[in-house]
């Protein structure tokens, strides 16, 4: 039993349930960057520990009844089979790359993703939520599926790939894309990371890149924690946290590139912020497109 991780889980799975947010985008980089673990074991770790951890906290959100079960479904359609080849990717590397160089580019990667994380979280607390008008609950149409499936697959890939994002870039593509009041958003994004990571999480168990008993450590604290945070998803300062939780993400991504291929992170971060631009522009251009092509101004946003 390792107090110091324990203690590193009761706060993260308490930010989890507070805010759907910071799971795998702090506990990767911690367990790399303060315990020494492998990368690739602290990410496989990660996703296997975040998965229990969330379906405790799904649990809660869907008592509370602010899970919208029809995005998580469409959602899921996308990121499950994303994650399982995002880990594929993963398997295939480690039999065909050198552990120092698989180490190097995973450090790349995570980092690079980190970084834009840390910029979409901190878009979310600053401006996002001035300029989007947030509702409880919509008629969930054909586009509205098909964006969900589009997001689920783009960010389920990475996640399969580093564990970070699953409740950071979700949660902020919920609010973007789909406009839902911000418990809804905890409620949906929580219950939808943990078919995501249980999916992500088994197949990083096939792979050998669990270890159990440091999920175990994780999940003494991340447990009780989820509950507690969930318990306090209303009350909560989510302003203050959202804003920290960037600044802190953005830090871990630059200590984490420091240590990755200098020439591999800046496309990861490239790649993703093109990922996510398109997802976020891409409701809007459809919006103008069915305004132009209607003779009356459209009654609902794409979003």
């Amino acid at each position: 039993m390792d107090p110091a991780i324990i203690v590193f889980g009761l706060g993260i799975g308490i930010l989890v349930g507070m805010t759907g947010m910071g799971g795998g985008s702090l506990m990767t980089p911690l367990l790399i960057l303060i315990f020494g673990i492998q990368p690739t074991t602290a990410i496989g770790t990660d996703i296997f520990y975040s998965a229990v951890t969330k379906t405790v906290g799904g649990w809660r959100h869907l008592r509370m009844k602010t899970v919208n079960m029809d995005l998580v479904k469409w959602l899921s359609l996308g990121s499950v089979p994303a994650a399982e080849a995002g880990v594929a990717v993963v398997s295939v590397l480690e039999r065909h790359v050198n552990p120092d160089r698989l180490d190097s580019l995973v450090y790349a990667v995570l980092g690079g993703t980190l970084l834009m994380v840390g910029v979409v979280t901190l878009a979310r607390a600053l401006i996002l939520r001035s300029l989007v008008s947030e509702r409880d609950r919509f008629e969930v149409v054909r586009r509205h599926k098909v964006a969900a499936v589009v997001i689920g697959a783009t960010t389920g890939f990475v996640i399969g790939i580093t564990s970070a994002g699953s409740g950071t870039v979700i949660a902020i593509l919920l609010i973007a894309v789909y406009r839902l009041a911000p418990k809804k958003v905890v409620g949906t994004d929580v219950f939808h990371a943990a078919v995501l990571l249980w999916a992500a999480g088994i197949a990083h168990w096939i792979g050998g890149n669990v270890d159990f008993v440091l999920a175990g450590n994780i999940l003494l604290g991340s447990i009780p924690g989820v509950v507690i945070g969930a318990a306090l998803s209303g009350k909560a300062p989510q302003g203050f946290i959202r804003t920290a939780l960037g600044v802190v993400l953005i830090g871990s991504g630059v200590v984490t590139i420091q240590k990755g291929d200098p020439l591999v992170w800046p496309i990861a971060a490239a790649v993703a912020a093109v990922s996510l631009g398109a997802i976020l522009f891409a409701p809007h251009w459809l919006n103008r497109r069915r305004e132009k092509r209607s003779p009356t101004p459209a009654l609902e946003s794409a979003g």
